[in-house]
């Protein structure tokens, strides 16, 4: 594949340049990636993140303010010097107003909380955990894929900002 996109140009753009598609190595290299250090730095261990529920070690308060900050610091650069995407295109992050969250987020954060609490591992280490051998994260998985099933269906009747 060339890496760009072809069409017949009837999609409204007004560009005269080929549209350019991201390949998506980059993400799957990172996320290879980022499963050791999950692992490494036990980010994916149900006693680390029993502990943290516990308040009997900072070892994960530790590493989530870590991410936090270093977030934090890499929208700011971006924002200052106006880096680019590997396709070139200007990241964006517009401005919203703030408004005080609803009941739909407290509902949302509670229920997140409580399948967390529960199961003693957050959607994204889920993949890790299978990785690492623990087929019986395969239950969580598709319960996770069950739950984003389920919103889908019932989203039109929650509350939405």
């Amino acid at each position: 594949m060339s890496g760009q996109a072809t069409g017949s140009g009837t999609s409204g753009s007004t560009s005269s340049a080929p549209a350019r598609r991201e390949s998506l190595l980059p993400y799957l290299v990172l996320g290879l990636y980022l499963g050791i250090v999950f692992t490494r730095s036990e980010v994916i261990s149900w006693f680390r993140i029993q502990e943290m529920f516990r308040f009997q070690a900072f070892h994960m308060y530790g590493i989530i303010g870590s991410a936090v900050a270093v977030a934090a610091m890499g929208i700011w650069l971006v924002r200052r010097s106006g880096i680019r995407s590997m396709i070139r295109r200007p990241m964006e992050f517009p401005a919203q107003p703030w408004t005080p969250p609803g009941t739909q987020y407290w509902i949302g954060g509670i229920l997140f909380g409580l399948g967390w609490g529960l199961l003693g591992a957050c959607p994204g280490p889920i993949y890790v955990l299978i990785g690492n051998g623990l087929s019986v994260m395969v239950v969580a998985l598709a319960s996770a894929i069950l739950g984003a099933w389920t919103y889908g269906r019932l989203r039109h009747r929650l509350p939405h900002s």
